[in-house]
């Protein structure tokens, strides 16, 4: 038997919903380090930083999981919902910890932000995007969407995740390596999906006309 044969074997012998626990971990960690003061000099915005990322980190595993299928026949789809949740769950800590603990709910200060900032405006942009995901992520959602209407919705989650690695690159005012790549990451998995879709539908018209 294959490797990947013998992974996909043991992945679906676990559940998903392990995973909520395991990933709520690092952001509790997170939050500790922060109110034992372990956050280095500036541990609010360490805190927001690390959270942001971890939401971009997230939001780019569950982009991975259908080409690691299509490509590796590593099948992950399972967890896909779970990691995709948690995407949006440390998005929300994120923008919770700048309107709250950075900006203390000070709205005129945070209405100049969202209308003069392009970084702002960008990442809270990616998080509009991502609430009609979370909102849908039920099977009773599916139902009633049909699943030609979720996974259109669902297309969202490239644009949520193209804006928080913009918002990333930004945000940070210069040329780093790491908020780069993921924008590089991102742009290759926009750039797989549309040259599968081309492909499915000039095979299909192929076929049609022959």
């Amino acid at each position: 038997m294959a490797i990947v044969d013998v992974m996909n074997a043991a992945m679906r012998r676990i559940p998903a919903w392990p995973l909520y626990i395991v990933l709520t971990v690092p952001g509790l960690w997170l939050f500790y380090q922060a109110l034992n003061n372990q956050l280095g000099a500036d541990p609010l915005k360490t805190l927001e930083h690390q959270l942001g990322v971890y939401a971009l980190q997230l939001l780019v595993a569950s982009l991975l999981i259908t080409p690691l299928r299509n490509i590796l026949s590593i099948n992950l789809i399972k967890y896909r919902r779970a990691i995709g949740l948690m995407a949006f769950f440390y998005t929300a800590a994120h923008l919770l910890t700048y309107l709250w603990l950075d900006q203390q709910w000070w709205w005129d200060a945070i209405i100049k932000d969202l209308t003069k900032r392009p970084y702002i405006i960008i990442g809270f942009t990616a998080f509009l995007a991502m609430v009609p995901l979370a909102i849908t992520s039920n099977n009773t959602s599916i139902k009633r969407l049909g699943a030609g209407g979720w996974k259109k919705l669902h297309r969202l989650a490239y644009y949520a995740a193209l804006g928080g690695a913009v918002h990333y690159v930004l945000l940070e005012k210069t040329w780093q390596r790491e908020p780069i790549l993921y924008v590089l990451i991102v742009v290759a998995l926009l750039g797989y999906r549309y040259v599968k879709a081309y492909k499915g539908t000039f095979f299909s018209g192929h076929k049609a006309n022959g």
